[in-house]
């Protein structure tokens, strides 16, 4: 497998990577409908965790067998499919080789009471990622929670070793938590500063939420008022993110969040890709569809990505 010269351009970015890294990156760039063009699609299913099978997998029950998402991505032609480990070990042996996987090493729960914080424990290892044979590790942080220096810590250190080892590093980098209201998650001055965050951190592919136009922090809004910084459409708004990110020298894909109807999945991505961003990573918008209604939405966004619709 050759890399195409965007995927070099984009690899070339990562100046202090080793080539164990570049390599695992190159191959989630190379793979699949996209592979070569810079843009990505990944499956994220660690819904589960985070919010219960019911709620996660009910509406489509083909979806509780793990097996079944591992060939959704693979079928859909997908960049990587992403999973916490069990998930990921219920498949590794029977897809091995078929589809770059990430192991997402941190998880939370909707069974802890409010008063816990917001935070994630850790659950899977760098080691667990090798001996499954994935591209990278996913890890969740809490930009505006009480417990951010530790998650911030956290990852750090996984980061290292990760990089040592030859894997990269792919971080969820999510505001909430007591710092940041309910409309501050998705603020754009909360968002940029969420993807700054991440890039800081080293993270070699970034994950974050599209935002609105709400600005949260007073001393930011001067600044985006005074510098008279667009933020008034979504590519505009993502524009603004790649910026944040290291002026888009860092692979950032924009999360697909609760489910909604398709003609909002390709406006966000149309969005997404005016604004160059590199894709979108889409869990509960295309596993809670029957599978071949999924296809079709994946296959759709495909398309979108590659400028043709």
């Amino acid at each position: 497998m050759r890399a195409s010269r965007t995927v070099q351009k984009i690899l070339s970015n990562y100046e202090g990577e080793t080539p164990g890294v570049k390599a695992n990156l190159c191959r989630m760039l190379m793979q699949g409908k996209l592979g070569g063009t810079g843009k990505m699609i990944i499956l994220p299913v660690d819904q589960g965790f985070e919010h219960g099978p019911a709620r996660t997998f009910a509406a489509n029950p083909a979806a509780y067998d793990p097996h079944y998402h591992y060939q959704l991505a693979i079928d859909a032609g997908l960049n990587a499919y992403a999973a916490p480990l069990g998930m990921i070990e219920a498949g590794a042996d029977t897809f091995a080789g078929q589809i770059p996987t990430i192991l997402k090493v941190n998880s939370a729960n909707s069974l802890m009471s409010d008063t816990a914080g917001k935070n994630q424990a850790i659950t899977g290892s760098v080691d667990d990622a090798l001996r499954l044979g994935c591209s990278a590790i996913g890890f969740t942080i809490y930009p505006g929670s009480d417990a951010a220096l530790s998650m911030f810590e956290e990852i750090s250190a996984m980061r290292e070793e990760a990089a040592a080892k030859g894997v990269a590093t792919v971080i969820w980098s999510y505001p909430r938590g007591e710092a940041i209201t309910k409309d501050g998650e998705t603020a754009i001055d909360v968002a940029a500063y969420a993807a700054q965050i991440a890039a800081l951190l080293g993270a070699h592919i970034i994950k974050i939420k599209l935002s609105t136009d709400h600005l949260m922090l007073p001393e930011a809004k001067k600044v985006y008022e005074e510098q008279q910084i667009d933020i008034a459409s979504q590519a505009a708004r993502v524009k603004h993110c790649m910026q944040a990110s290291f002026n888009g020298r860092r692979i950032v894909v924009f999360s697909g969040g609760a489910k909604k109807g398709a003609d909002g999945i390709y406006d966000d991505a149309r969005a997404i890709r005016d604004g160059g961003g590199n894709g979108s990573i889409i869990g509960r918008n295309s596993f809670q569809r029957p599978r071949e209604e999924a296809l079709e939405l994946l296959g759709k966004l495909v398309d979108i990505y590659k400028g043709r619709a």
